[in-house]
């Protein structure tokens, strides 16, 4: 049985409907591009997957749980035990320190933090910014920031990373480094890749592509 599953899975707003009988099988530590146009619903999925948001109607089955059937404190568990973000834009929190940005999740969650440091400090070593830890988002790099918000996804070593366009604010050559690095980082950590995208580029660096167009799979 597949990690992740999507069963005739529909979202709508109002009278739009987003997705439209969606059915997706993920293998665990599969790495997988989903590529559409803006607006084609990829993002919409990526939330559905991430617990964030429920869909109108299916089953959302991640590790034999089914989300659709979770209230929002289970959710909350799971995204906390499970799930690594990467989104676009870093939501860094600017009276943190980076470090404090990211033993966030983990003092949420009530984990034990001397794991949590320690892969803190291999991370940041790995990506070059250690330098960064102790210093507040706004002193540093666009690029710094975004491998501290990588840092902090990884952080409680989720089953799942999933990351929604994390390449849209780069140029070519720094999207391409990114690109590879989160499928390293994810081999390493036995996590199961999910990269939105738009770039047909970006999705080329990755063994699988699933394509979404008009709230449908149609690759």
């Amino acid at each position: 049985m597949s990690f992740i599953r999507l069963e005739q899975v529909e979202k709508s707003f109002g009278k739009t409907r987003v997705l439209r009988g969606i059915n997706i099988s993920i293998e665990q530590k599969e790495l997988v591009a989903i590529r559409g146009a803006s607006g084609s619903g990829k993002s919409t999925l990526l939330y559905l997957l991430g617990g964030l948001d429920k869909p109108t109607s299916g089953k959302v089955i991640i590790d034999n749980k089914n989300l659709v059937t979770m209230n929002d404190e289970e959710l909350a568990h799971f995204r906390n035990e499970s799930v690594g973000f990467v989104f676009q834009f870093h939501f860094l929190l600017p009276s943190m320190s980076c470090r404090e940005n990211i033993l966030l999740p983990g003092k949420i969650g009530g984990k034990s933090l001397k794991q949590v440091e320690s892969d803190i400090n291999k991370l940041a070593e790995l990506l070059g910014v250690s330098h960064c830890l102790e210093k507040y988002p706004f002193e540093i790099s666009g690029g710094e920031q975004q491998r501290v918000n990588i840092i902090r996804a990884l952080s409680l070593r989720p089953k799942i990373l999933l990351c929604d366009e994390p390449t849209g604010n780069l140029d070519s050559k720094n999207s391409e480094k990114v690109a590879t690095l989160l499928k390293s980082l994810a081999n390493e950590f036995g996590a199961t890749l999910l990269v939105v995208t738009h770039d047909d580029k970006v999705a080329s660096f990755f063994p699988r592509k699933i394509v979404i167009e008009d709230g449908q799979i149609i690759g």
